[in-house]
């Protein structure tokens, strides 16, 4: 099994909003690139995770999240239970290029279930969150383009 890289470990593990620690990263710089939207079935594992029937549909958001450079640094999957957006999530499915973290972690703090995989695009860290009664997945898979701005970081900062 591969090691997780020591440096990407903080980050895959990190509680709180993802949303502000890559934007203090990026010294202030934040964006959110939707890519796809779109309903489907959830998939067996996801459904066990959240406690529901796999035959429940889902409404999926894929975007790309941006700090201060031109390539993504995050591969966003969100997974919302058509049973949450009848409740209070409904608002996540209209937020456009905002970050789910901005409304996620506004004035609540939601309990958290993770789990860190490896995937093809690289390592990922899904969240289950319970928030105001609703539950639904957050997946965020590091890009290599991310590593490479740790490294660079971390080189600059040897040298100053």
């Amino acid at each position: 099994m591969q090691q997780i890289p020591a440096e990407l470990k903080i980050w895959l593990y990190a509680s709180g909003s993802l949303t502000q620690q890559l934007t203090d990263l990026a010294g202030g710089k934040f964006s959110v690139q939707p890519v796809k939207e779109h309903f489907q079935r959830l998939n067996f594992i996801d459904a066990k995770w959240m406690g529901m029937s796999h035959q429940h549909t889902s409404w999926v958001r894929e975007s790309y999240l941006y700090g201060c450079e031109e390539q993504p640094w995050v591969k966003a999957k969100s997974i919302f239970p058509i049973l949450s957006l009848q409740a209070k999530a409904r608002l996540f499915q209209h937020i456009g290029k905002k970050p789910i973290g901005l409304f996620l972690f506004q004035r609540t703090n939601p309990r958290c279930q993770r789990r860190v995989i490896l995937l093809d695009d690289g390592w990922t860290r899904q969240s289950c969150y319970t928030w105001r009664g609703c539950k639904f997945i957050v997946q965020e898979t590091f890009l290599p383009e991310f590593m490479q701005f740790l490294a660079k970081q971390k080189t600059e900062k040897q040298y100053s």
